[in-house]
């Protein structure tokens, strides 16, 4: 009778879990042709990848077969011509955890990949998606399969912007790629350096690589701003580039004009509100940089006299560090919320 009874709750256990296949099925075609060999590595400690309740039913999130399989499958698919390149893709995390609240649940992934070049000397990176994703029961009562489609287009975007990207100088051996991270940030000149130099940058690769564009000096208005950057009979608006170095101080550009960069143990940061980087319309940004610059789109400079360095700061915006992997903000949890 135990066995029976058993035998039966197992059934029912059974029945209650469902799967929610990762649909790859989004063009990932590389224009160019370039790469011969698509590798992935799968270096997740946890290869599951996780679930969501949905009417008292589990429903497993997961690749049709595994990650490895689904995702070399994916790319021969939609490349079948192949180039010189061998092109590597290395997992690092993909993790989906539910958030239960009184009336409604948020789904939430955590995930983290990274694209590399391989050539003789070893592992060279070319980008990665290191982000967090929430939804909702209250937008859309199917979270796994709007977190299942989150997964593919995230894939997508890593591989289609790996294809544009140059890859990275620096090299780290296939045993060092669990910690390529903290090896290659420790190549990084502008992270040890105390003395920068002057110019403009004209992307995050070469500002934290230390090499800003040549022959190009800083033009500022009778205020002391920066406005322009010239190369014999080339002028181009300040902000059209990523950063630059003025006076030995680096800043950066961002949608109301610019700021300055400041440095820590933790990497490169600036202070910055919620509307100084997403500010709701571009009217007051442009209004702002015409005030300052007296160009429509001119750029104005942070009220900030400080060095870079570890000095004490009177910005009351957040600490917004910048992945020197992407060029992209880490931004905290807290942001945006009133201080």
């Amino acid at each position: 009778m135990k066995k029976i009874l058993f035998f039966l709750l197992f059934s029912v256990s059974l029945m209650a879990q469902k799967t929610e296949i990762i649909d790859l099925s989004k063009s990932i075609k590389d224009n160019k042709n370039s790469i011969r060999n698509f590798t992935v590595i799968d270096q997740r400690p946890n290869k599951e990848i996780g679930s969501i309740i949905f009417h008292k039913d589990q429903v497993n999130i997961a690749f049709e077969k595994d990650a490895v399989t689904d995702l070399k499958d994916w790319f021969y698919k939609n490349n079948t011509v192949r180039g010189n390149e061998d092109f590597v893709l290395l997992l690092e995390n993909i993790e989906i955890t539910e958030e239960k609240k009184e009336k409604y649940s948020i789904g939430k992934l955590n995930f983290r990949a990274s694209t590399f070049i391989k050539k003789e000397d070893g592992y060279h990176f070319i980008y990665r998606k290191d982000t967090v994703a929430a939804i909702s029961s209250l937008k859309t009562p199917y979270l796994a399969q709007s977190l299942s489609k989150k997964i593919t287009v995230i894939f997508t975007d890593l591989l289609k912007s790996s294809y544009q990207k140059t890859p990275w100088e620096f090299s780290v051996s296939e045993s060092d790629l669990p910690n390529y991270t903290s090896l290659l940030k420790d190549k990084l000149d502008i992270l040890k350096t105390a003395e920068l130099k002057e110019g403009v940058y004209k992307d995050y690769y070469s500002f934290f690589t230390h090499n800003p564009e040549p022959e190009y000096t800083l033009l500022t208005n009778n205020k002391g701003i920066v406005t322009k950057a010239v190369k014999a009979d080339d002028k181009k608006a300040i902000r059209y580039f990523y950063a630059f170095v003025h006076n030995g101080i680096p800043y950066k550009n961002i949608p109301v004009g610019y700021t300055e960069i400041f440095k820590d143990e933790n990497g490169l940061f600036i202070e910055a509100t919620k509307t100084d980087l997403f500010p709701e319309n571009s009217t007051s940004a442009v209004s702002i940089g015409a005030a300052a610059g007296g160009l429509v789109g001119g750029v104005i400079g942070a009220v900030v006299d400080i060095s870079f360095g570890n000095k004490k700061r009177t910005n009351n915006g957040y600490q917004v560090y910048i992945d020197p992997f992407t060029g992209h903000y880490i931004l905290p949890e807290d942001f945006g919320k009133s201080k």
